[in-house]
């Protein structure tokens, strides 16, 4: 998804309903920007491939101190791949989730860019769009790198056995829904969100 499209979608995400002027404290990320920021995402300079895995899952007691909060667990795998044509390193996102009172696992997935967040101190976000107007996340790291802080506006999603369905249901961000702050942990725990042979194999790989 271009920076151009990806932008008024973050920006809806991460600022809710903010002037129309606060958007030009969101700009692209420079090359240098975005490379420090991979390295940080994948531990170590990205090659060809690769992944990360971020998990969260919710306790009795985190749910009982917000109960408004939709969602029981979360997976977040974002993935690199270089591209031989443009020689550029391009990022998207998968989402694995449970809702709290539902039965069923729900996905979503997206492309992704750099951009930066000037009055968060220059934070380096990805801002992760569906195709189709499908909605957003912004997705950051904590500064130990050790999880990510997804933050959520609205994001087109479907059920995990019915991926071909038609029907329309996104996942919006609430009161307690709306920053998610997830554990970085072994790739093959995000193994499920991923469906194709050979990139499965690639991911149990690294």
């Amino acid at each position: 998804m271009k920076l151009a499209l990806v932008l008024p979608l973050v920006l809806a995400t991460s600022i809710g309903a903010a002037r129309a002027e606060e958007a030009d404290d969101i700009r692209e990320a420079t090359k240098a920007e975005a490379d420090a920021f991979n390295a940080r995402m994948y531990a170590g300079t990205p090659g060809d491939k690769a992944y990360a895995c971020f998990v969260r899952r919710y306790d009795a007691s985190h749910l009982a101190r917000h109960p408004k909060q939709k969602v029981a667990s979360m997976k977040l795998l974002i993935s690199a791949e270089f591209d031989k044509e443009d020689k550029q390193l391009h990022n998207s996102f998968r989402l694995g989730f449970r809702y709290r009172q539902r039965a069923g696992d729900f996905r979503s997935a997206g492309s992704c860019n750099h951009v930066v967040f000037a009055k968060d101190g220059n934070e380096i976000r990805l801002g992760c769009g569906v195709d189709c107007e499908g909605g957003s996340i912004g997705v950051a790291l904590a500064k130990d790198d050790k999880s990510a802080i997804m933050r959520l506006g609205r994001v087109r999603v479907w059920r995990n056995d019915k991926p071909d369905s038609e029907d329309e249901e996104s996942l919006v961000a609430g009161s307690d829904d709306g920053i998610f702050r997830l554990d970085r942990t072994d790739t093959n725990e995000c193994a499920a969100l991923v469906t194709d042979r050979e990139e499965l194999a690639a991911l149990r790989h690294k």
